[in-house]
């Protein structure tokens, strides 16, 4: 079975930083590969819709990022520890959310075509990690 499990949430003041980090594990033993898969980070902040900030192509490490995450967010992966992370840098109040990552079929080359990276494009989903951005 699939799992993605999302780490390194906390509070942090604005202008600082966090890193996120997501473990992914049970591809193989579902007989998947994540050769074929682009693992991205999405938030949803309280009473707004999930958005998606950034993917990465798991073996390429090609990557796609939404404007709001370019020039802060970083999202990069360890093929080693199978793990994706997400460097976030210069926090504002406006990125306080729940992070999750997530698993789908969809190429960064699709992605750049397409302009976004909706939800529906991810089969598998974390549980989501609790961003506060706060003084």
């Amino acid at each position: 079975q699939v799992h993605l499990v999302e780490s390194g949430g906390g509070l942090v003041q604005p202008g600082g930083s966090l890193r996120l980090s997501c473990e992914v594990s049970g591809f193989e033993e579902s007989g998947l590969s994540l050769d074929y898969y682009c693992i991205g980070w999405f938030r949803q902040a309280p009473g707004q819709e999930r958005e998606g900030v950034a993917c990465i192509d798991f073996t390429k490490g090609s990557t796609f990022y939404e404007d709001s995450a370019k020039g802060r967010f970083t999202i990069a992966r360890d093929l080693a520890k199978n793990t994706a992370s997400l460097q976030m840098s210069s926090l504002e109040p406006e990125d306080t959310a729940v992070y999750y990552c997530a698993a789908g079929s969809t190429s960064t080359a699709v992605l750049q075509a397409v302009g976004s990276m909706p939800p529906r494009f991810y089969d598998y989903w974390g549980q989501g990690t609790l961003v506060n951005v706060s003084s």
